[in-house]
């Protein structure tokens, strides 16, 4: 039963449905945004390379995490677009602000990824 305030109470069950909740998020993006399967694969790909490549735990955090980075955002920026859609297909000049700046946050944290790989790696190959 929820509080006066509309929370439901501390309790492992509650950890048990947002768990729940997140991975019908990630179902949803995965089935949905072909953006998304996109960078799962590059992850796929980039998370065994950054654990063998980073001559550090820290560096294998950055190589990861900054990966993870643009599947979190990526995230965001669907859920933004979803919502913006079911108000309607017609042009609206925030909608459209709204659609590119969450694409362009996409983009800056795969530059992050471009930069932090660069550092990282960078000197050992030069």
């Amino acid at each position: 039963m929820a509080d006066e305030f509309g929370h439901l109470p501390r309790r492992p069950g509650r950890i048990v449905l947002a768990t729940k909740w997140s991975l019908q998020g990630l179902r949803a993006a995965w089935l949905n945004e072909s953006s998304f399967r996109l960078e799962v694969y590059l992850f796929v790909v980039l998370a065994p390379l950054g654990l063998w490549l980073g001559a550090s735990a820290i560096e294998r955090a950055l190589l990861l995490g900054s990966c993870m980075l643009v599947l979190s955002i990526e995230l965001l920026n669907s859920a933004i677009e979803a919502v913006i859609e079911r108000y309607g297909a017609e042009h609206h000049e925030l909608a459209g602000r709204a659609k590119d700046m969450g694409s362009a946050a996409v983009f800056v944290l795969m530059l992050n990824v471009l930069l932090t790989w660069g550092l990282i790696l960078g000197p050992r190959l030069l």
